[in-house]
């Protein structure tokens, strides 16, 4: 057992085309935000469904987050209304552009937030809502856009799970004044580390791109280039979160692969489906009909109660059989800090909390062989069963 590779967790699944992109970027001398961002901001505004001028790339999605979060000109110490079942991120976007984060529950069969919470959080401070499409699945938007315009709030989407994501044949990003994806080495679209904001008003994107470099007027590329030197203004205090060439040059041939990694990631999930169907664990709800999931994570529940390890347990037998598995996502409010700040008490967001404790990702990315899915099952099979 021992003897085996040790399978990552979110390994992405890279190819000749973007090692030779990455070279070729190399070789050309321009390393920053150039030429290849702006291909990729246009590659993906296309695939997305909208024009360039709606999309920024920036160097994460937290960044995304933030830079929507202040393009939006929300009152400092708003409220904001977001899940609990999110990386940390989500909350310290929020808190990075001076607004209050809410906690609203989330729907135990799919894990999103639920539009019921959100009602019951709004308060006259609520100025936004940023749901988050947990694993791939689209939130309840028809519900969920209804409800920013019966308050008259904002709608930052987190679509880190989400870039292939469709709710009733709209993509996920496209609902709310914003949508935010990411890049990240373990995400569905990979350029190690970045981001891109896709955003409904034009002028927004256009503030949301200065910001993202230092509130300058113009980036490196257009000052720098065989155009003649352009002098730069800075028009608002801005951030250091641009996009570099060598991210980009990755992310376009990932990009262009997105739709066969995405066929890859369902047969691994239909497959995982098929072969814990009589195991005692909570396994994904199937997707709802006129929508399309992201396939990003696989996540299974394991209840003590009915299996033969709790999830600690679990994770640390997996590992030992060199698998790689993610917790997807302990309750925000479990965390220290924000209990300190705010005084959250996992309890009082009950599902997310349960989820948050049950919860285990498996390995799910385009690159893994028929072996390495069949070994997954095996471990799985063997570990809840305790054989």
């Amino acid at each position: 057992m021992d003897e085996q590779p040790f399978l990552i967790f979110g390994a992405p699944a890279i190819g000749e085309e973007e090692i030779a992109e990455v070279v070729a970027c190399m070789r050309s001398g321009w390393l920053g935000t150039g030429p290849r961002v702006a291909r990729f901001e246009a590659d993906f505004a296309a695939y997305r469904g909208v024009g360039p001028q709606h999309v920024a790339a920036v160097n994460s999605c937290t960044a995304a987050l933030h830079v929507s979060m202040v393009a939006a000109d929300l009152e400092p110490g708003s409220e904001v209304i977001t899940t609990p079942l999110t990386f940390c991120a989500t909350v310290n976007a929020i808190m990075h552009a001076g607004l209050t984060p809410v906690l609203a529950d989330v729907d135990e069969a799919t894990g999103n937030i639920d539009p019921d919470a959100i009602e019951a959080a709004i308060t006259p401070r609520t100025r936004a809502i940023v749901p988050v499409h947990f694993a791939g699945r689209p939130c309840e938007m028809d519900r969920i856009v209804a409800i920013a315009k019966k308050h008259d709030l904002v709608i930052i989407e987190d679509c880190a799970h989400a870039i292939e994501t469709e709710y009733h044949g709209t993509p996920a990003g496209r609902f709310g004044d914003f949508g935010c994806f990411s890049f990240y080495v373990t995400k569905n679209v990979v350029t190690g580390e970045g981001g891109m904001i896709l955003g409904r008003h034009e002028e927004k994107i256009a503030r949301a791109r200065i910001l993202a470099l230092h509130g300058m007027s113009k980036d490196a590329w257009h000052r720098f280039g065989d155009a003649g030197y352009k002098h730069y203004q800075v028009v608002e205090c801005g951030f250091k979160y641009n996009m570099m060439d060598m991210q980009a040059a990755i992310g376009l041939h990932q990009l262009a692969k997105v739709e066969k990694h995405w066929l890859r990631r369902q047969a691994i999930w239909a497959r995982y489906d098929e072969a814990f169907s009589d195991l005692p664990i909570t396994t994904p709800a199937p997707p709802e009909a006129d929508t399309r999931h992201g396939y990003h994570l696989y996540t299974i529940r394991v209840d003590p109660s009915r299996c033969a390890v709790d999830r600690d347990g679990f994770l640390n037998a997996m590992n030992a059989r060199r698998i790689g598995t993610g917790v997807h996502y302990l309750s925000v409010a479990e965390h220290p800090y924000y209990q300190d700040t705010f005084g959250w008490r996992a309890e009082d967001w009950p599902v997310a909390m349960r989820i948050g404790r049950e919860t285990s990702s498996l390995p799910l990315s385009p690159g893994m062989t028929e072996a390495d899915v069949e070994r997954v099952i095996e471990a799985v099979r063997t570990v809840v069963l305790g054989q």
